[in-house]
Order: C-alpha cells, then sequence, then structure tokens
C-alpha cells in the first residue's frame, strides 16, 4: 500500500513474494509484479485475505517529517492512525513504514549503514526509517561510519554540513539500489535492502 516506485517492492520479491503494489497515482516506474492504481483508503482490506498472505503499508511522511517545519509548507494528512486500523482490520499479518517522528509502536530503525549502502569511498547512505509490525522483526545494530550522503528532495543535490550532503540522480540510485527509479521516486522510497531484511522474517513467520 502507496507503493510508489517500488523500493519496498523490490526487496519483499528479493525475499520471494510476489507483490501488487496499490497507489493513488500513476507509477509508471514500479518494479513489482502487479500494480493496482486506487486509493488505498477505499480497498476494501478486510478482503485481501482471500489473496494475500501479508501487507506492507508506507503512509505518506511529510506530516512527520523534520521538513514540515519550513515555511511555507502545506498541511499534510496523518494516516499512520488510520492505515493501523486498516491493518489490523484485514487480519494478516503486517508491516508499516514511516520516518522517525511518526507515531509507530513497538517499532524498529533501519539505516544504510546496517546493509553497507554505499557509493564510493567512505560515504553511506544515512536513511533511517521506523517499521511497526505484527510480528517479532529483529533489531540490527547500526554501524555509523564515514561520511554521510542523503537522497532528499526533487532533484536537488548539495551539502548539508561537513559529514553530510545529497546526492545527485546517478549516485542515489547506488546508494538505494534502485537502478530503475526516478530521483523523484528515490526521494520518497525506501531501499530494497531494508525489506529483504524484513521480507525474509516474514517469509519464515508465515512458513
Amino acid at each position: 500500500m502507496f507503493c510508489g516506485a517500488g523500493g519496498a517492492a523490490k526487496g519483499y520479491q528479493r525475499a520471494g513474494f510476489y507483490v501488487v503494489g496499490v497507489d493513488i497515482k500513476p507509477q509508471p516506474h514500479y518494479c513489482g509484479d502487479e500494480f493496482v492504481q486506487a486509493d488505498v483508503m477505499s480497498v476494501p482490506w478486510k478482503a485481501l485475505g482471500r489473496r494475500f498472505d501479508a501487507i506492507h503499508a508506507s503512509p505518506p511522511c511529510q506530516a512527520y517529517s523534520t521538513m514540515k517545519s519550513l515555511k511555507h509548507t502545506k498541511v499534510h494528512p496523518d494516516l499512520v492512525p488510520l492505515v493501523r486500523d486498516k491493518l489490523i482490520e484485514s487480519g494478516l499479518p503486517w508491516i508499516m513504514e514511516n520516518v522517525p517522528g511518526a507515531p509507530l509502536r513497538t517499532m524498529i530503525q533501519l539505516c544504510g549503514s546496517m546493509f553497507d549502502l554505499r557509493s564510493t569511498g567512505e560515504r553511506y547512505l544515512r536513511r533511517h526509517r521506523n517499521f511497526e509490525s505484527s510480528i517479532v522483526i529483529l533489531q540490527p545494530e547500526c554501524r555509523h561510519k564515514g561520511k554521510a550522503v542523503g537522497v532528499y528532495g526533487h532533484g536537488q543535490a548539495g551539502l548539508l554540513g561537513q559529514r553530510m550532503r545529497t546526492a545527485k540522480a546517478p549516485e542515489a540510485r547506488i546508494l538505494m539500489g534502485m537502478d530503475w527509479a526516478t530521483r523523484d521516486g528515490m526521494s520518497q522510497a525506501i531501499p530494497p535492502a531494508y525489506t529483504e531484511f524484513i521480507g525474509k522474517q516474514l517469509m519464515e513467520h508465515l512458513a
């Protein structure tokens, strides 16, 4: 749910899942097995158990992002509580992802350093994302070292202090592991490595 370009989808595919993505916007670069353009909140979640084994949801993060404090930033909906209710209503095992600061419960946090995501030298992807789940997921240890690189904004690249900068599109594709995606698509995505890690544990749970 809220699949975007399919960063999460690719990770679940690598873990062995057949992935159907749902998003309200067209996603011409989506990499999953099937795509359905629809309003996620209007989907009959209770009926999903007849076809699917699990659900992943990544509701929009703008309501919780640090960028919301900027001037002229529009108000975004707080969907996490509503999506949680829908996930529980489905009766399926589920995962929900969002940025630090989002109101997730009993969560783990993943970042690029845990999966050695880097482009050149010692610049590692700094992209923390939190995950709430109906199943138990292991929490790996952060291994921050060297200088960090971020993938933010809409095609913008530049310095964010001495130890942090944003990546241009070619480097961002390497950092994120998303060679099919546009720069805008990557700015809203999570690296496939994150959901491959979670997906393997979800597959064991289902087995």
